[in-house]
């Protein structure tokens, strides 16, 4: 699944610690999304789609 984490963090000059202390996850999960490496559960794709002020839609793409 793609994703926009990468650039929607980097746009608000946010490190990956930064956005997994936000979440409540840890800075290996923030990575692993990143690339791909790992589907994020629906509460946690609700946190961050909240969180960047974007719909779920916008910020992961289940086509990729």
């Amino acid at each position: 699944m793609r994703n926009s984490l990468v650039e929607l963090r980097a746009a608000k000059d946010w490190s990956q610690g930064d956005l997994a202390d936000k979440l409540g996850v840890s800075r290996q999960t923030v990575n692993a999304l990143e690339r791909g490496k790992y589907d994020p559960s629906l509460p946690l794709a609700f946190k961050i789609a909240k969180l960047f002020r974007r719909r779920i839609e916008d910020v992961f793409d289940p086509d990729e």
